[in-house]
């Protein structure tokens, strides 16, 4: 049994370009320090291999402290440290990876077939490759391949695309994975955390990115850690992100826009970047920059917008001779012979939605 910590896609240098000059600033030099708390926490664990599955740069023009910062982290682990370069972080000798001075625990794959890596201390073969260009759209790297069955611990780390089967970055199938026969494969690109899921016999996962770098990346962001032996891995998600990135919509009929934020917010909010979406209808227009500094302080950056519409009575085109007006005049003498206010309530509702029907329009 081998314990291992399993990350990958940390787009180190990244420009956070929808943030401020000073945030974005800060930001980098936060994304750079989790190399350095992640292995803390693989020291703390007993981890002893860390699987990092490329696209640890977001580009190969890095500045010159991430590189020393990334190798001394790695430098400080306890056991042996392996990296599969992505499209991203492609291996260029002149490169990024080149040019930093590499300590004796860290192993990097160079070439774009498959090459192994053998620990002995702790019975565990490790197979990978490397991206050499930004793409790698044709060719099978793990034909041909299956690991041996001699009871030792074997782990498949790469890069690519599961279920992209035209994508330029390294297509993979489940099948191909199970074919391989290893015990587990871990894959880096794919920016959502996977779960651990199974392909034959091969267990495989996608752990995500490190840090969310935009509303497209949501939540909470880490790695995998855990136990792999032959024929069982056992891996948990580690959220670890410094910051995350959220969507809250928020629904503003009958209610003041900051009552109902408030009222909709869960837990601390004050490291995280959120965007919220107002919708409803409203008596008047929302004012959007003077709600932004009633909330500024609750959120590390925040971005509003605006969805709502301006109330209107519903039954005023009860007289058309439409289709509308016939559908409202129908419904309101059900509105006027009911005999509750519960049952007013839910008319109400049926000539919203079939108001926003007609008018192909969500409510």
């Amino acid at each position: 049994m081998v314990k291992i910590l399993h990350a990958a896609d940390f787009h180190l240098d990244s420009a956070f370009g929808a943030l401020g000059e000073d945030q974005a600033r800060q930001r980098r030099q936060e994304s750079r320090g989790m190399a350095e708390k992640m292995v803390e926490y693989a020291n703390g664990q007993g981890v002893q291999l860390l699987l990092l599955a490329g696209d640890l740069f977001d580009s190969g023009d890095i500045y010159g402290q991430t590189g020393e910062e990334l190798a001394l982290a790695l430098g400080s682990f306890d056991g042996e440290a392996v990296i599969a370069p992505g499209n991203h972080d492609y291996y260029d000798p002149h490169g990024a990876y080149g040019r930093i001075l590499w300590p004796e625990n860290v192993h990097i794959f160079r070439d774009t077939s498959l090459t192994e890596l053998t620990f002995p201390q702790y019975e565990c073969r490790v197979y990978g490759a490397a991206f050499t260009s930004p793409a790698a759209p044709e060719g099978d790297v793990l034909a041909d391949f299956t690991a041996p069955d001699d009871g030792w611990t074997h782990i498949l780390l790469l890069h690519g695309d599961l279920g992209g089967r035209d994508s330029r970055y390294r297509p993979l199938t489940e099948a191909q994975l199970a074919k391989t026969g290893v015990d587990y494969a871990a894959l880096g690109h794919q920016h959502t955390c996977s779960g651990v899921c199974r392909a034959g016999k091969t267990f495989y996962a996608y752990p995500g990115c490190m840090e969310g770098r935009g509303f497209d990346e949501l939540g909470e962001k880490g790695f995998l850690c855990g136990a792999v032996e032959p024929g069982r891995s056992s891996l948990s998600f580690v959220p670890f992100g410094t910051r995350r990135y959220e969507v809250l919509t928020v629904d503003v009929t009958d209610s003041e826009p900051l009552s109902a934020v408030l009222h909709t917010l869960r837990g601390d909010t004050g490291r995280d970047i959120y965007r919220i979406i107002l919708t409803g209808e409203t008596e008047s227009p929302v004012r959007l920059e003077s709600l932004r500094q009633e909330l500024a302080d609750r959120f590390y950056a925040l971005e509003l917008r605006d969805q709502t519409r301006m109330k209107q009575d519903i039954w005023d085109r009860c007289g058309d001779d439409s289709l509308r007006g016939l559908f409202l005049r129908k419904l309101r003498r059900d509105y006027d012979s009911a005999e509750s206010e519960a049952e007013r309530q839910k008319i109400e509702q049926a000539v919203r939605f079939g108001l926003a029907a007609m008018d192909n329009r969500e409510i």
